[in-house]
């Protein structure tokens, strides 16, 4: 999935006013109470099987009964793969990330050597807030969220672009200084942080035509992008002058690399011509010093090609996105169909590390829930509750035949001790059949359709569901469609779960 050329524009200016605020320290956020009141729970249509057989799983007490569970260690939940932008402020946002199944914070560390060569070097801050980082990692400690700190960017006095942040060091001694302070630091207990982003979306000549990107700035950079001069010397700078210093500090405290991000508007060819550079200057390609890589605002199907290129071989540790969203936000959909496709893709991709695939929203605070207190969320926030609540269980890959009638789609994974099948359908009587699926021992099982963004049982669908032979089929009436919160319509998107009874 890709952006238009208006919607880049809108993200470049966003996030451009975002990260620019990040040593700022007048922008304070403000105080955080309580998330809104749970949402109803659903009350289950129940529905009587005629055929005998075994549901499989039965439960995930009885390993024998689903082969493809996998082992203890990689017994997996969708909430491993989901996290976002910025971090919890308070206990009262812990308890809203964890409503959503947030496990995961990302944000920058700073503001380094501000002044001088000789000012002393401060990396105690994050964020747009200027929030106290050693806090917001150990509060992240203490309630099982993991953190992920990003490296940025040069000193206004170090930069080759003059007074440019976002251009490669003069001096790579400084940058090296800064990247050990906050490695060293929060490598170490008791934040005992594991992962360390090198920059933001470096990038020289664009797929979309532009010739610098918003993040990594050259000799003939402008304020305006369509007037830059192409950066000749982008991919030697950015992996000479700020990657592999980087990442050699990071990998001498044991800690992970985590790539930059490169941008959807960047062309995955292009990624994989700086990935592949080999640098004469380091003797090393870039690939060689990265252990997680990371795209933003793509696709699963890119994370494919990323997986095929370089992670069938094990020469990396996991792929990841650690912007997803924005502007796709407006459509309430997204979040849930993307993080439940994540999960039926890394079930078949050797999810054997729970750090192996992970997808962090951009930004949390003002697109999953409103800004202000007390918190109440988004649509997209309500979709993530819904989703973590009804895909709570270990998971396991469905690998049975599905067969949706016309004017329906969907995936399903087991989920515990149910199906979940997440379905998309336009307005009628819709079907769906799963063939070589037996029957629970009891002959009992329970049905239920629910709106994936509400949570609630989807009023007048007249749920039927039968099991013959080794056939469920599930008939039903899928609402009309949605309106986005661009007052587009969108169909509708819901999750039929199946239950064994005893």
């Amino acid at each position: 999935m890709r952006r238009n050329q208006f919607v880049n524009g809108v993200r470049r200016v966003w996030v451009g006013l975002a990260l620019a605020v990040l040593a700022c320290p007048l922008l304070v956020s403000p105080p955080v109470r309580a998330a809104s009141a749970e949402l109803p729970t659903v009350a289950a249509h129940t529905a009587q099987p005629r055929p005998t057989g075994s549901f499989l799983p039965v439960s995930t007490a009885a390993p024998t009964a689903l082969a493809a569970t996998p082992p203890q260690s990689n017994q997996h939940r969708i909430t491993d793969l989901m996290g976002s932008n910025g971090w919890p402020d308070s206990d009262d946002d812990v308890a809203v990330w964890k409503r959503m199944g947030l496990r995961w914070g990302r944000d920058s560390a700073g503001p380094g050597q501000a002044d001088s060569p000789d000012s002393p070097m401060d990396v105690s801050k994050s964020g747009p807030g200027d929030v106290d980082l050693a806090s917001v990692i150990l509060r992240n400690n203490r309630n099982g969220i993991k953190s992920l700190i990003y490296l940025g960017y040069t000193t206004p006095w170090n930069a080759m672009v003059a007074g440019d942040t976002h251009s490669a060091p003069k001096n790579v001694r400084y940058w090296e200084r800064y990247v050990e302070a906050v490695v060293k630091k929060y490598s170490a207990p008791p934040y005992n942080v594991k992962y360390f982003q090198i920059w933001n979306e470096a990038c020289g000549e664009m797929a979309n035509g532009f010739h610098e990107a918003t993040f990594w700035h050259g000799p003939g950079h402008r304020d305006d992008p369509h007037e830059s001069a192409p950066y000749l010397n982008a991919m030697q700078d950015y992996v000479n002058r700020v990657h592999i210093p980087a990442a050699r500090i990071i990998r001498k405290y044991h800690a992970y690399v985590v790539y930059g991000g490169w941008p959807d508007q960047g062309g995955l060819n292009n990624y994989f011509a700086w990935l592949e550079y080999n640098s004469p200057d380091q003797h090393a390609k870039m690939i060689d010093w990265v252990d997680y890589l990371d795209i933003h605002y793509l696709g699963v199907d890119d994370l494919e090609a990323l997986y095929q290129r370089y992670g069938t071989s094990g020469k990396i540790r996991g792929i990841w996105q650690t912007e997803i969203g924005d502007a796709y936000l407006h459509n309430q959909n997204y979040l849930p169909e993307y993080y439940f496709d994540l999960a039926v893709w890394a079930m078949k991709r050797n999810w054997n590390d729970p750090d192996k695939y992970v997808s962090l929203v951009y930004h949390w605070d003002g697109q999953l829930v409103h800004r202000g207190y007390p918190r109440t969320y988004t649509p997209s926030g309500r979709a993530l509750i819904t989703l973590r609540t009804n895909v709570s269980g270990v998971l396991a890959s469905f690998d049975h035949q599905m067969k949706f009638s016309p004017g329906l789609s969907g995936k399903a994974l087991y989920s515990g001790n149910k199906i979940v099948f997440q379905v998309t359908g336009a307005k009628g009587r819709r079907s769906l059949d799963v063939t070589d699926l037996s029957a629970p021992p009891s002959h009992r099982f329970k049905a239920v359709y629910i709106d994936a963004v509400e949570g609630t049982a989807v009023p007048n669908a007249d749920l039927v569901s039968s099991w013959q032979g080794t056939t469920l089929s599930l008939q039903f009436d899928v609402p009309g469609p949605k309106k986005d919160l661009d007052g587009n319509p969108q169909d509708h998107l819901g999750y039929l779960l199946v239950t064994p009874l005893p």
